[in-house]
């Protein structure tokens, strides 16, 4: 279970983000985003010693707001060969310096995604600690599937994770939508809030099997 602290970060999460978002294949706003939290969830890492968490931000620096999906881990270490994946280094107030990795490249961050989508998983509140969200909705294919050998793919269209039974779409760039789209064997959907605080939903992930 994660322990959700009230405490200081810095750098701060946005700040980290602001740098690091206008690298991403999938980022389409201007040079420096201006970003905002929007919503997220978290899930916890049976071992307890990853954080998780599944951000949504929204940029509004351009004409119109662009809202985008985040998943992050923070690691009290380095995590090897994944300095591609390096988001930044922050320093919490309670647990000291964290390594920030984008998720999707975070093998701990995947196991726990695919747990989801089997069922295996609970998504947790992303600011209360043992709090089950239940505004996050999900599901799978019924059965467990391997992801030990999952790799992460980056391009404008998302992150795409592979396995050898399925290939699980992250969807970067959101959008709202009320239903999942055809063909998906899975999903993983919920909701954000605008500038303007209205509340949308939209797909996270979309799983689609061999």
């Amino acid at each position: 279970m994660a322990v959700i602290h009230r405490t200081t970060l810095s750098p701060t999460k946005l700040e980290l983000l602001t740098a690091w978002l206008p690298t991403r294949p999938w980022y389409v706003g201007p040079t420096r985003p201006s970003l905002i939290k929007s919503g997220g969830f978290r899930l916890d890492d049976p071992q307890g010693e990853v954080g998780i968490e599944f951000m949504v931000v929204t940029d509004t620096s351009g004409d119109g707001p662009v809202p985008y999906f985040v998943p992050l881990t923070y690691r009290g270490a380095a995590l090897a060969g994944a300095e591609d994946a390096f988001v930044g280094m922050t320093t919490h107030g309670v647990l000291g310096k964290r390594w920030v990795y984008d998720g999707c490249h975070d093998p701990v961050l995947v196991a726990q995604l695919f747990a989801l989508l089997d069922g295996r998983a609970e998504p947790q509140a992303q600011s209360a600690t043992d709090t089950p969200d239940p505004a996050i909705t999900h599901s799978g294919t019924g059965s467990p599937l391997g992801v030990t050998a999952a790799r992460a793919t980056d391009n404008p269209t998302g992150t795409y994770l592979t396995t050898t039974d399925a290939t699980l779409r992250v969807n970067r760039l959101l959008r709202p939508a009320a239903e999942v789209p055809e063909g998906a064997q899975g999903h993983v959907s919920g909701p954000w809030r605008t500038p303007e605080d209205a509340e949308v939903r939209g797909v996270f992930a979309e799983l689609r099997t061999a």
